[in-house]
């Protein structure tokens, strides 16, 4: 129990933590890794938008997943051009990608070919049906 008592205070001081963070280093609170956009936000929908200048999968446009299981049920749908399996390699940090967030890089190997997927897994709101470029991706 004297464990929790801390745990919840700074939980509760997390949300003001982060915005006197982003006001020292100039950065806002949401660039903070975890902090991510809020759906339904305009920053949200502005983004994606913005995002969508760059291929999906790169850290530019990260797959919006929702979770470490929304990560492995995607990479479990993606196809090599062949239709075979990619193996996958061991995830990596990639730093703040475009939702504001941590963004996790997967290497992906297809016959000889090495490619690497960025995922943001802040999106509990999504389930991302595109696959990037090169791949294809079987359906739920």
């Amino acid at each position: 129990m004297r464990h929790l008592i801390p745990a919840a205070a700074l939980l509760l001081a997390a949300p003001a933590l982060a915005q006197e963070l982003g006001e020292r280093t100039g950065r806002p609170e949401r660039m903070l890794p975890g902090a991510g956009l809020a759906p339904g936000q305009d920053d949200l929908a502005e983004a994606i938008a913005a995002a969508a200048a760059h291929p999906l999968g790169s850290v530019g446009n990260p797959v919006r997943v929702g979770g470490p299981l929304g990560e492995r049920s995607y990479l479990a749908r993606l196809r090599c051009p062949d239709g075979s399996v990619p193996a996958i390699g061991e995830r990596a940090d990639a730093g703040v990608g475009a939702f504001g967030t941590v963004v996790a890089l997967y290497p992906l190997r297809c016959g000889d070919a090495e490619r690497r997927i960025a995922f943001d897994m802040y999106h509990e709101e999504h389930a991302e049906d595109r696959a990037p470029p090169g791949f294809s991706i079987a359906p739920r």
